[in-house]
């Protein structure tokens, strides 16, 4: 079996007014008449990628992608220095997620998600329930305290070198403590000799602890200003404020999901996030199914084949109920 299946071209799309002056951009592809399944992108901020269709039968399945706020063709959009994050939480978007479900008519979909989609696919799930068939969950993330300290500082001992230009890019009086949140401070500067140098410095780090990814090439430096910019603001605006979420909740929520089939792929050599947080959720999660792919980092091709058999079999599951 392929890995991935033949990316087509969304069917329909649109922008969909979700207040506090948002708009989503969103697609749909596939079937129109397949099983429902949003995708919930990663950073974030990287915004919604086509490669993700290729987890899906497009014969079987109506994917629905999204650009989350601030973020990809969602407007107003966080590359602009003048824009202000304040109404972007993880309630905001669990709210939008919902919304967009409404809009679209879809009484039950599938959630994907994939690393930050992961700890938003969790949330979503805990908050509606019953909106969620399955969860499908790849690179699992919780964006708790001690893992945005495990990724911005105790992985220092792994890239030395590479942390140490990551933390001194930084005022000496602001590399103790939370430093997503004096990332943070310097990228909502208004001032483009501040924030720019800044998104670019915590786009090298982020370069450097997924480079265990098979076959990886540096991307996010490589990327324009304004995305840098976006997504280095997103990143520490919830890495700052662990998800805004109550530190622990998604573990000690984790048996609300045992009537949702829940499906967890990892790394085995996933250094940005240990796979001790997967194997707690799926001890956590009645029922739940873990794959952890011993060759890969934070993705790889391992992982892909795994999700596209997952939702390969839950369609085969559907077909023969129906």
């Amino acid at each position: 079996m392929a890995d991935t299946c033949e990316i087509t071209d969304p069917y329909d799309a649109g922008d969909l007014p979700v207040g506090d002056g948002h708009t989503l951009h969103w697609t749909v592809s596939g079937n129109p008449n397949g099983k429902p399944a949003v995708l919930l992108h990663g950073g974030p901020g990287t915004g919604s990628s086509p490669r993700h269709r290729g987890l899906f039968n497009p014969s079987h399945y109506q994917i629905v992608q999204f650009d989350q706020r601030n973020c990809g063709q969602s407007s107003p959009y966080a590359g602009n220095p003048s824009v202000d994050l304040s109404s972007n939480t993880t309630a905001h978007l669990i709210a939008d997620i919902e919304t967009l479900r409404l809009d679209l008519g879809i009484e039950q979909w599938l959630v994907w998600g994939g690393s930050w989609g992961t700890t938003l696919g969790l949330a979503y799930a805990q908050a509606h329930p019953t909106s969620v068939s399955e969860l499908v969950l790849s690179s699992v993330v919780t964006t708790s305290t001690a893992d945005v300290a495990w990724i911005t500082r105790s992985m220092g001992r792994l890239f030395p070198e590479r942390w140490q230009a990551f933390q001194e890019h930084l005022p000496r009086n602001r590399r103790d403590g939370n430093l997503a949140r004096a990332y943070n401070e310097l990228l909502m500067n208004p001032d483009p000799t501040i924030h720019n140098p800044a998104a670019l410095a915590w786009c090298d780090w982020e370069d450097a602890h997924v480079s265990l990814v098979n076959g990886y090439q540096p991307y996010l430096r490589d990327q324009e200003p304004a995305f840098r910019l976006c997504f280095a603001r997103l990143v520490t605006h919830y890495w700052a404020n662990a998800a805004f979420l109550d530190d622990g909740q998604l573990l000690a929520n984790a048996t609300t999901l045992a009537a949702i089939p829940t499906f967890l792929c990892h790394g085995r050599q996933d250094v940005s996030a240990p796979s001790d947080v997967p194997v707690a959720l799926a001890a956590a999660i009645p029922g739940a199914e873990l794959f952890i792919a011993e060759h890969n980092g934070h993705g790889g091709p391992a992982m892909s084949g795994w999700t596209r058999s997952i939702t390969d079999r839950l369609v085969a599951d559907r077909t023969s109920l129906d």
